[in-house]
């Protein structure tokens, strides 16, 4: 360390002695380069402290005591008459001692840095890589008895899914056109279609009812199986119910009844954006139904879909029918009429 420069030419007089049995004697101080200089009243130099080493025997007492570090037998004692040189040592010794590296505090720093890391990691990443992890491995016979439990909630509040044994054919049917594994027929409670783990398709009646084209509830069906094919249901799920499900999922193959009764509640309340029409237009072209019918279904003035009138892939082709008129007529009465 070099000394500053406002104390290079500061000097003062002092008591010192060398150890604990020898007497103090009168002594010249001055600062230089690094060092305090100690000289007897010859000029001759009798010692150099490193200013790094200079310690304060009594804080805050005059006269001041000075020892090099180490050394406590060796001590320089200058009276309150030397304030303005004490005052420069105890200004050097803490430049120094700001200086100098601190291993508490970078532990301490490390440390904070450390768990904020750790923080970081369980708040941000933790939850989604949990998430992830869950997902990819729930297999889908699992996937669909949640979507199961979950129908058997809905229900309590939209009343018994509709079935009969005549239209189950029918049914059957419109999921192998549709390429969905279940379809439900629900009598109230949904505004038009939802979808639930296990690939299982919601369908409000009127949308069989007040429909003449069974290409309508197609539609309906096929913007569930998009969404699907956009986001895992079941990921949908588990972000939204919290990383203690997607936990208590992966390590019991269980999710509470709390779980199940909340999402069950979203699934008939929440508000969803249409799913974008070029997205259904690729779906419509993948199964040969046309979209034109399902278009004017979203919106009869036919504004809002144009673009699924406009570019309707089966336009100028002859398709296979959804299904057969009897299929339909019995569908159609799937809730009794």
């Amino acid at each position: 360390m070099t000394a500053l420069r406002e104390y290079q030419r500061l000097e003062a007089t002092g008591l010192w002695r060398p150890t604990v049995e020898d007497q103090r004697r009168e002594v010249f101080v001055a600062i230089g380069d690094a060092t305090l200089t100690i000289t007897d009243i010859n000029n001759t130099a009798l010692t150099h402290w490193s200013l790094a080493a200079v310690t304060r025997v009594n804080p805050g007492e005059r006269p001041a005591v000075f020892s090099p570090d180490g050394d406590p037998g060796e001590t320089l004692e200058l009276s309150e008459d030397e304030a303005e040189m004490i005052a420069a040592i105890e200004k050097l010794r803490h430049a120094v001692e700001r200086a100098r590296p601190h291993p508490g505090r970078l532990r301490l720093f490390s440390g904070i840095t450390a768990l904020v890391a750790i923080v970081a990691i369980t708040v941000f990443w933790l939850p989604d890589a949990l998430v992830t992890h869950t997902v990819s491995v729930v297999p889908e016979i699992k996937r669909q008895e949640i979507g199961a439990d979950l129908l058997t909630r809905i229900e309590r509040v939209t009343g018994p899914a509709c079935d009969t044994g005549d239209t189950r054919a029918a049914v059957n049917r419109l999921e192998a056109r549709t390429g969905v594994r279940r379809i439900v027929v629900l009598q109230t409670g949904l505004d038009d279609s939802r979808h639930l783990p296990g690939n299982i398709v919601l369908l409000n009646k009127a949308l069989i009812e007040d429909f003449e084209d069974p290409a309508v509830v197609a539609g309906f069906v096929l913007s569930e199986r998009v969404r699907m094919q956009g986001q895992d249901p079941l990921r949908r799920m588990l972000e939204q119910s919290g990383p203690l499900a997607a936990f208590r999922l992966l390590t019991t193959g269980m999710l509470d009844q709390h779980t199940l009764d909340n999402y069950a509640a979203r699934v008939l309340t929440e508000t969803r954006d249409p799913v974008a029409d070029g997205a259904m237009l690729t779906a419509f072209d993948a199964v040969a139904v046309p979209s034109t019918p399902y278009a004017y279904a979203r919106d009869v003035t036919g504004e809002t879909v144009l673009s699924l009138i406009e570019a309707d892939p089966m336009a100028g082709r002859t398709p296979d029918t959804v299904l057969a008129d009897r299929d339909w007529v019995l569908l159609q009465n799937i809730c009794g009429g």
